[in-house]
């Protein structure tokens, strides 16, 4: 009884931990996307972009979603660089001001994923909007969905020029795990890896990331728990690196809930909830709160939710939502599944509400 005593001890305080953890990751997402310098200040709707670099001449952004709408204050006019990375190869940036269009001219594309443009930024605030031409149009299209990739980075190529070999892909999802310790220079090669991607790659952040620094994940690629809308069909990322997701991400989550429950709705994490298979330890800490993200998904009619951690395929379904495990991006594989590296292909039509899935195996 002493023994069962100190370890419920235990276990509360390690989840005590976990969540402040969570919590604070929360509070730097909430800031993400925010920055002012040299008479200038940039606000990205959502967090959609983390904030790479800011001058008085110069804009940098890492983009997390497909569609950015981004406030400009100046203070004076100044003739503007904006270079978007990770950015929809077919996407257009169109400025206003008080309803009134502000030029913009498009420079390279190298790779077809890094944008830069040129703007005369008038004094004042300047709305810029960045989508594809067909953002709005709810017709059917593909996205790759891959985790953990960690030290295997030196072959993470092999899974690219697959993906860049998948017809009407439109942008890849990744459930976490991008690195080994999270350090700065892994995320930065992360980063050159993808600029052989044709396709911009929205990621959440795994336990990995967390070994080095609370926030180099923040400041290299953005929020771990957001939301986006792309041709009608919504899309769920949720940090629960710490094998627990924060306060406040369940009050955004329950928001974002309420906008897709009647639309194509999936949701996309690190750890699953449960373990499926009740062997490995693959899940979130707690079986309680578990049951409390599932019945709020399974109650919004979430469509699909698809999780990293485990380094194997796996497909069931989790309340019943259907459920995937894809953790095939490298990193040391289950030795009993058989499977090796792989990602998945998702065909969605957001009209009717229907999806379509594909393994392709690279071993």
């Amino acid at each position: 009884m002493v023994k069962c005593f100190w370890l419920g001890v235990l276990l509360a305080a390690c989840a005590g931990a976990c969540l402040d953890v969570a919590e604070e990751r929360a509070r730097v997402d909430a800031r993400v996307g925010n920055a002012q310098s040299a008479g200038l200040r940039v606000r990205v709707s959502q967090g959609a972009a983390a904030v790479r670099e800011l001058t008085a001449t110069s804009l940098q952004l890492w983009a997390a979603a497909p569609s950015l709408e981004i406030e400009l204050r100046a203070d004076a006019p100044t003739a503007l660089s904006v270079r978007i990375q990770n950015a929809l190869p077919d996407g257009v940036l169109r400025a206003s001001q008080n309803d009134e269009p502000v030029a913009v001219t498009e420079g390279e594309r190298e790779p077809a994923t890094d944008v830069r443009y040129s703007i005369d930024l008038p004094a004042g605030t300047t709305t810029l909007r960045f989508d594809a031409p067909d953002a709005a149009d709810e017709e059917p299209f593909r996205f790759a969905v891959f985790a953990d990739v960690q030290e295997a980075i030196d072959t993470v190529q092999d899974l690219f020029s697959r993906m860049n070999e998948t017809p009407m892909l439109r942008f890849v999802l990744m459930s976490g795990d991008l690195t080994q310790q999270g350090t700065a220079p892994q995320l930065q090669r992360f980063q050159q890896e993808l600029r052989k991607l044709q396709v911009p790659c929205f990621s959440t952040l795994g336990n990995h990331e967390l070994g080095a620094s609370e926030d180099n994940y923040h400041r290299f690629f953005g929020r771990g728990s957001y939301h986006f809308v792309f041709k009608g069909a919504h899309f769920t990322m949720l940090d629960d690196a710490s094998a627990t997701i924060a306060p406040q991400a369940y009050e955004w989550l329950d928001g974002w809930l309420g906008e897709g429950r009647s639309a194509f709705h999936s949701v996309y994490m690190h750890l699953p909830p449960l373990d499926v298979s009740g062997i490995r330890n693959g899940a979130m800490a707690s079986r309680a709160e578990a049951d409390l993200l599932l019945s709020k998904l399974a109650r919004a009619e979430v469509d699909l939710t698809v999780y990293g951690h485990v380094h194997t395929y796996d497909a069931y379904t989790n309340a019943g939502i259907p459920a995937f495990i894809t953790g095939g991006g490298g990193a040391i594989p289950e030795r009993f599944d058989h499977v090796g590296r792989h990602f998945l292909v998702m065909e969605v039509d957001p009209a009717e509400q229907q999806l379509q899935t594909a393994i392709v195996r690279i071993d």
